[in-house]
């Protein structure tokens, strides 16, 4: 018997939308023809079985698609999406202080074994449970088992979801259905996304038109701890080398090829030596390192108090002295004095234009100048500044007697700045402790050491020059004798023309002599003008180097106090409420043509490092939560809650300024309509065409890829790390220092290497993307029941569930 076949018609439309329709429609077309027809026709002719499935997907798309057009996706792609990938570089920051605390133990002997990328990534996950504290995806990203057995139970609620119910209830179907979907679509792509080297391919992609700076590469071959690496960048250079010996020319390529010769070798023994560093375990710090060895740079006080950068290493060191009400005097009363300033030409233009004046101002700077009195130099202050007391005397007098003026604490303020200056506790001292050094690091005044000496490592100097990195490049130099007994002394002794292949140049004899305390020696060397020309420019480039980040730096802050005037004082509010109200009253006007966007308003009760990210915006804020997000993820990535709340509050406010110049008061209406385009028609179209020429170009099956060899997924790596760092703005290195930004920024590629934890951040992703696309369904509860049977879930519910110890009794 053969059933009589019946006629199945298909709508073609899937989204509404024809421009969507037709590139998804093929798509369906290669999927069936490709993963279905070519094993079922080897077991039937009947084509009823191939339409039934086409309209079984194309019924799933529909719902999705009706569905989609119902959501509001604003929500989601400006603040869910910011808010997971925050959070999950939170969890990761704390795992790596986890660990990095076990390894100081087993430097210290407390431990037998060292932290390892598996005790990363268990740690990652106990951090997890801690901070989420319902849910944990440990085994979903750990075990491939249950990673598949997870994709099938969530394929199975959303067909539920999506299909008809006649379909539904049809087992076989069902179970064929969700295992395309779950093992030929989806695990296939989250493999894709979640592996390191594809992410790697993809930044690089992303930033393709940002060059590669020579000093970001040194820097991050110089900071890499992965021997792999290394290696990696050791063996190309050493494979180069031997293509430009091999070379015959001559003329003035032969300079260019030996240019090209010596920085390959010098990348080749910074390779070798940074290997050898770190398989011989004499891996040093950087900072400590520069705290024991050679000279560091001086900074001068009065550079570091106009340097938001330095001056909160100099505020935390006046803190532990018991000096800080020196330094909180001085910045007040320099916000003061800019303040007074600006509010006299304000009110002396009005006197002219005959505007009725008023004594407001002057009473609101008397005000400010008796608060300042009160809180820093009368003898109920506490801690009160030591100044001589005729000069305080001579202040009261004025204070009682006359209007105050922008210039009315000058001289206690000049007194105050030589005790700091100085005083054997502060400046003096200041430049023997760990912060200063640390502070050089974040105003990239603090290199790498080099390496002199034997091969070994024991003869390491610390080279604290602002310009190391040039010395480190000159092999002459660098194998100089490091005994200060040593003199060079060279001069130019001659000189002539020369013709070499028919070009004529003026060629140099210089004459040097090198004596010590046993030996003299003396030798010619011969230089062209363009060798002198060479040497003056790297020298020229080396010293802005150094000079323009402190001195960008220094107008930046110069500039935010001339622009907010109250800015330095509203970070004393605390010190002094009537401080703070004169401040708040005066920048009133100010304050409203800089601060459109409301500043982050953290909850009161919320632990900021056991929260989610967006736990710390206020539910009574509703402004502006893009922006505010982002500057959210900006404070998270660079740990700028390790900062100071005085520094912590300006940076934010010079961030908003940075931000607003580069976009505008309309930046949130950017945001918002950036979302828009990407969920457009066009857009979505666009998207789907990308993903049917990549799976068929041409409409044929592509192939499977080749895996990648080890050198190259490395030097991707290095790649990688190379343009996020060549990408980073010098302005926010002046703003964070250039230390913090490094670490920021190799930090979330650090974050992106580790393939199980970059499949908890897709899964992440795909929770919230449903939570949002089926509001009305209980999918967190759904996502909590099927990760219940997570090991690290277990284990934190039986920690909650053990009491605690009685705490001691208070003495």
């Amino acid at each position: 018997m053969k059933r009589e076949a019946r006629t199945i018609k298909i709508d073609r439309r899937l989204t509404g939308a024809n421009i969507i329709d037709e590139p998804l429609q093929q798509v369906i077309q290669f999927s069936l023809r490709d993963y279905v027809q070519y094993w079922y026709y080897t077991l039937s002719d009947d084509e009823s079985f191939l339409l039934e499935i086409r309209q079984t997907l194309q019924n799933a798309l529909i719902q999705f698609a009706t569905r989609s057009k119902e959501i509001d996706w604003q929500p989601y792609f400006t603040t869910r999406i910011v808010d997971d990938f925050g959070t999950h570089l939170r969890v990761f920051r704390k795992a790596q202080q986890k660990v990095t605390e076990k390894d100081d133990q087993v430097k210290d002997g407390s431990c037998l074994c060292a932290g390892t990328a598996e005790d990363l990534v268990d740690t990652f996950f106990e951090v997890e449970v801690e901070m989420e504290k319902e849910v944990c995806r440990d085994l979903v990203c750990t075990s491939p088992k249950d990673e598949e057995g997870f994709l099938r139970d969530l394929c199975e609620v959303l067909l539920y979801l999506l299909l008809p119910p006649g379909d539904f209830q049809n087992k076989i179907m069902r179970y064929f259905v969700r295992e395309i979907l779950a093992r030929g679509i989806l695990l296939p792509l989250i493999n894709q996304l979640s592996d390191p080297d594809y992410i790697n391919q993809y930044v690089i992609w992303m930033i393709r038109d940002s060059n590669c700076s020579y000093e970001a590469f040194m820097n991050i071959i110089k900071l890499s701890d992965n021997v792999g690496e290394l290696e990696a960048v050791r063996d190309k250079a050493a494979e180069e080398l031997q293509y430009l010996r091999s070379l015959d020319t001559a003329g003035d390529d032969i300079n260019t090829i030996k240019n090209q010769i010596n920085s390959l070798l010098f990348v080749k023994k910074v390779c070798d030596s940074r290997i050898q560093r770190l398989q011989s375990g004499k891996e040093i710090n950087t900072v400590k390192l520069a705290a024991n060895f050679g000279k560091l740079c001086t900074v001068p006080l009065d550079s570091i108090l106009v340097d938001n950068v330095a001056l909160q290493f100099f505020m935390d060191y006046m803190q532990q002295t018991g000096g800080q009400a020196h330094l909180f005097f001085w910045m007040t009363v320099e916000g003061y004095r800019v303040t007074a300033q600006q509010q006299l030409e304000v009110l002396l233009s009005r006197q002219r234009d005959g505007k009725h004046q008023t004594n407001q101002t002057k009473g609101l700077l008397r005000a400010a100048a008796v608060g300042i009195y009160e809180q820093y130099l009368s003898e109920k202050a506490s801690p009160r500044v030591t100044v001589d007391d005729y000069l305080v005397a001579k202040l009261a007098d004025t204070l009682n007697h006359e209007d105050p003026t922008p210039e009315i604490f000058d001289d206690i303020q000049r007194k105050v700045y030589e005790l700091m200056l100085r005083d054997e506790r502060f400046y003096p001292s200041f430049r023997q402790n760990a912060l200063y050094v640390r502070m050089l690091a974040e105003l990239d005044m603090l290199k790498d050491p080099s390496f002199r000496g034997s091969d070994d490592g024991d003869g390491e100097s610390f080279n604290g020059s602002p310009t190391g990195s040039i010395n480190l490049s000159l092999d002459d130099l660098s194998s100089m004798s490091s005994d200060d007994s040593t003199q060079l002394h060279a001069y130019i002794s001659d000189t002539g023309v020369c013709n070499d292949h028919g070009k004529t140049y003026a060629l140099y004899a210089i004459t040097v002599h090198r004596r010590s305390l046993n030996s003299e020696e003396m030798w010619k060397t011969y230089r062209r003008y363009s060798d002198f020309h060479d040497f003056h420019m790297r020298i020229t480039e080396q010293m802005d180097t150094f000079v323009n980040p402190l001195r960008n730096s220094m107008r930046n802050v110069s500039n935010a106090v001339k622009s907010l005037p109250d800015s330095l004082a509203e970070g004393m509010t605390k010190m002094s409420d009537n401080m703070g109200r004169m401040s708040e009253r005066l920048g009133q006007d100010i304050k409203q043509s800089f601060f459109k966007v409301p500043p982050l308003i953290p909850k009161a009760d919320s632990d900021a490092e056991h929260c989610r990210v967006s736990a710390q915006l206020d539910d009574n804020v509703d402004d502006n939560i893009p922006l505010r997000v982002m500057l959210l993820l900006m404070d998270e990535v660079f740990d700028l809650k390790e900062r100071n709340q005085w520094l912590r509050r300006n940076i934010k406010n010079l961030l908003q300024q940075l931000i607003r110049a580069t976009y505008g008061d309309t930046i949130n209406r950017k945001i918002v309509d950036h979302v828009d385009w990407m969920t457009s028609p066009e857009q979505v179209a666009d998207s789907v065409k990308r993903f049917r020429d990549a799976f068929w170009p041409n409409g044929i099956l592509a192939e499977t890829v080749p895996c990648r060899d080890k050198a190259i997924r490395m030097r991707t790596r290095v790649a990688g790390k190379t343009k996020l760092l060549a990408i980073m703005p010098d302005e926010l290195k002046h703003i964070i220092g250039a230390e913090t930004t490094r670490k920021g920024i190799l930090r979330v590629f650090e974050m992106f290497q580790h393939n199980q934890l970059n499949r908890r951040m897709v899964y992440v992703f795909l929770e919230g993307f449903l939570e949002t696309l089926f509001p009305q369904y209980k999918f967190r509860e759904l996502f909590n029941k099927l990760h219940s049977r997570s090991k690290q879930m277990q284990k934190y519910k039986q920690k909650l569930q053990t009491p605690q110890a009685p705490s001691l009794q208070r003495r």
